[in-house]
């Protein structure tokens, strides 16, 4: 028996029954007006365009797996090295010695990577810095001599900047779209902060429920094979540029400043860090420092992945200015929030809140640090930024623990404001001075001419 084409109607007692036999297909056009044209698809989000880019989600995978070892490696010695030598001051020395090696080192990696491409340089400085780690843990697992630690960890300093590689791609992939690249600065920013959120915990978990060494062992599996990935996706390497007469990044227009702010920068991390472990220890809760700083970084992550959507207005010069001074405001939340209730949970939502202004602020500063280094040298141009972070780093953390030992843990918080006002100080007067150099004449000036009689 033949079905009808249009909806049926009957009646059963005292309802009305309709009984439509069309096809789905048909009912669906129908649902989307008279005019019977299906609707449209919804078009696709930033960041599932962005990872569309032919190429981009094979190197990002590979990037991801090796950038997660970056928030792990220096729990992992630490628990590592306090578990087995039963000395904090001994694994909290030889971590401050792998990081002054780093500040030292990666600038020096960095521009070889430039020079001779990701792929030839990566891979053998990963491979020495795998090994540095691999020297560590059988030197602690042996009982070697102290100084034996610090040797092991300082190789561990040619790890090359892969965050600054992988951005590295993304400007070569996205050369000349502005709006695609500030999504992917705003990805990698995020990545950067689900790292350092996840790979602590991780660190953790794995050497307190299995052994101590088992942190460093992951870590090291997780950075080779990472990098092995990245590196095999060659049709994304930035090709290589021949040697010009282009001034390093250190020495160009507008670099100083930003390095200078990273520094700054950096103190606000460090000192964080510090006063928020030793707020935590002096209300009894050590073990929940690590969940409250995973807090700040969540929400760093997601003002990151927002930023990277939204539409952009301005000059990223004045949004740099306006992100520092978000921050700056932001971080006030901790103070008060420490000082007036002493609560972790209250102490929580702050850093929450204050941590929504670092992402955005961190992917301008990458942004203008893109913009301002000398062509071929990007790699090495990030890289300094990132130096200066580490180097603001240490010096926010031994301003954070004199300020926790000397004054008091709620005082402490004073320390990151203070740091980040600095930084917003060096932005404001750098944005006063342009940042380019005034343009060359093409042509060389002509000697006067003699009047004629």
């Amino acid at each position: 028996m033949p079905q009808p084409d249009g909806p049926m109607f009957t009646t059963t007692a005292d309802a009305l029954v309709i009984v439509d036999f069309s096809p789905r297909s048909a009912r669906s056009a129908h649902s989307t007006g008279s005019t019977g044209s299906p609707r449209a698809p919804r078009p696709p989000g930033p960041y599932r365009r962005l990872l569309a880019t032919p190429g981009a989600r094979a190197f990002t995978i590979g990037n991801l797996l090796a950038r997660l070892p970056m928030g792990m490696f220096s729990v992992s010695a630490v628990v590592m090295i306090a578990g087995t030598r039963g000395s904090y001051a001994l694994a909290g020395a030889v971590t401050a010695a792998g990081l002054a090696a780093t500040a030292v080192v990666a600038p020096w990696t960095a521009r070889l990577v430039d020079r001779q491409g990701q792929v030839k340089i990566a891979v053998p400085a990963t491979a020495l810095a795998a090994l540095g780690s691999l020297a560590l843990l059988l030197c602690v697992r042996l009982g070697a001599p102290a100084w034996t630690l610090f040797v092991s960890y300082a190789a561990t300093a040619t790890t090359p900047n892969l965050g600054g590689m992988s951005r590295a791609r993304w400007a070569h992939l996205l050369a000349g779209d502005e709006k695609s690249l500030h999504v992917a600065n705003s990805f990698e920013q995020a990545v950067d902060e689900a790292c350092f959120m996840l790979g602590p915990v991780l660190a953790a978990f794995l050497c307190t429920t299995f052994f101590p060494e088992a942190g460093t062992l992951v870590g090291v599996v997780l950075l080779v094979t990472g990098v092995l990935v990245f590196a095999a996706q060659r049709s994304t390497e930035p090709p290589v540029r021949e040697r010009g007469l282009s001034l390093a990044p250190f020495r160009a227009p507008g670099i100083p400043p930003l390095l200078a702010v990273c520094l700054a920068m950096g103190g606000v991390f460090g000192s964080m860090e510090v006063v928020t472990i030793a707020f935590a220890d002096a209300q009894g809760h050590r073990s929940a420092a690590g969940i409250v700083l995973a807090v700040q970084a969540a929400g760093s992550c997601a003002a990151g992945l927002v930023y990277g959507a939204i539409r952009r207005t301005g000059s990223a010069e004045d949004r740099y200015v306006w992100c520092i001074a978000a921050m700056t405001t932001l971080l006030t939340l901790p103070l008060l929030a420490a000082s007036l209730t002493g609560s972790l949970l209250a102490l929580a939502a702050a850093l929450l809140l204050a941590g929504m202004a670092t992402a955005p602020t961190m992917v301008t500063g990458m942004t203008l640090i893109q913009r301002r280094t000398p062509p071929g040298r990007l790699n090495e141009g990030m890289t300094l930024a990132v130096t200066g972070l580490l180097g603001g780093i240490a010096c926010g953390s031994a301003a954070g623990g004199w300020t926790v030992e000397h004054v008091s843990p709620t005082a402490g918080y004073g320390v990151p404001i203070t740091a980040a006002a600095t930084a917003l100080m060096i932005a404001l007067i750098s944005a006063q001075r342009p940042s380019t150099p005034r343009p060359r004449p093409t042509t060389a000036p002509q000697p006067p001419q003699p009047r004629q009689p």
